[in-house]
């Protein structure tokens, strides 16, 4: 299984947002991760879909849109017309199967994502009908924070439920605290879409982290 690199924007600079994801795509990334956040769902607010926009000219890459907003299906629409290639929803703010229909009603991909707190189950209704699905692996909301490690064993629950239900190849994406030091386990838990922030924009060679951090399939790498 391909392992795909989705650089988080919240960790770099908003004020070169269009130079940083053709950077992005110049070193390899396979995504641009994008966090949308509204000051309810989670305190901060970052940005909408006027900015996904503004992106779009700027890159090839796909748009990996997560919505950390209540009430997302007021903004589906505007985020699938802003140039959203993958649009995120949580389990914790909407019913997903309705969700699901909306955003594939306007041709884009779309993925579940649960909060650490949320038992790993309730994503287990969105398998069969998700081009992707996300797990937190920090509380939402900050960039920075420490991976938290009770994660990889919801990793393996979600890949084995995945295996025996008839989608193998479901891409697992997983964000929040992960480094070239611990996304070997990630990956061996299963996972195979790794968000970095920090890591890759705090990096002096972008390229290099980007393919340490696809690279490194093994805890022991």
């Amino acid at each position: 299984m391909k392992v795909k690199i989705a650089p988080s924007i919240l960790a770099s600079d908003f004020s070169k947002a269009g130079e940083t994801v053709s950077l992005l795509e110049q070193n390899g990334a396979d995504y641009v991760h994008c966090d949308v956040m509204d000051g309810n769902f989670v305190p901060p607010i970052t940005f909408g879909a006027q900015f996904v926009k503004a992106l779009r000219p700027h890159t090839k890459l796909p748009l990996d849109c997560h919505l950390m907003v209540l009430h997302p299906e007021t903004h589906i629409e505007d985020f699938a017309r802003a140039g959203a290639d993958l649009i995120t929803v949580h389990v914790e703010a909407c019913d997903i199967p309705k969700l699901f229909r909306r955003i594939a009603s306007f041709g884009v991909k779309k993925s579940a994502v649960i909060n650490p707190a949320t038992p790993v189950e309730q994503i287990f209704p969105a398998v069969e009908e998700a081009d992707m699905l996300l797990l937190m692996s920090v509380v939402p909301g900050w960039g920075g924070q420490k991976f938290i490690p009770e994660t990889l064993k919801k990793i393996e629950t979600l890949r084995n439920f995945c295996v025996t239900h008839g989608r193998p190849e479901l891409d697992i994406e997983v964000d929040g605290g992960i480094t070239e030091e611990n996304v070997g386990d990630v990956l061996s838990a299963g996972a195979n879409v790794i968000v970095a922030g920090s890591t890759v924009f705090r990096s002096p060679d972008m390229e290099q982290t980007i393919r340490r951090l696809r690279g490194c399939k093994r805890s022991s790498c």
